[in-house]
């Protein structure tokens, strides 16, 4: 299997280089792919918990008797 690369550009020169990355990279390149991942996936469970919260105050408020529209205000 082909290493990954990265370029490396001069920018005084304009010359251009291809670059296989070290093992010590491609393996900082992994632990970053799977930190950024356990990231996404704490936001998209913080913003399932948010709308639940919000459903289960939207509900609690309509069985106390107040409208849709007067929970959808109170709730923001």
């Amino acid at each position: 299997m082909k290493k990954p690369t990265r370029m490396e550009v001069n920018c005084t020169t304009g010359e251009t280089q291809i670059i296989e990355l070290t093992n010590a990279e491609i393996a900082q390149m992994e632990i970053d792919r799977a930190a950024a991942e356990a990231d996404r996936a704490a936001r998209e469970a913080i913003a399932t918990a948010k709308a639940e919260a919000k459903a289960s105050a939207l509900a609690k408020l309509a069985a106390l008797g107040l409208t849709e529209e007067e929970a959808a205000a109170i709730a923001g």
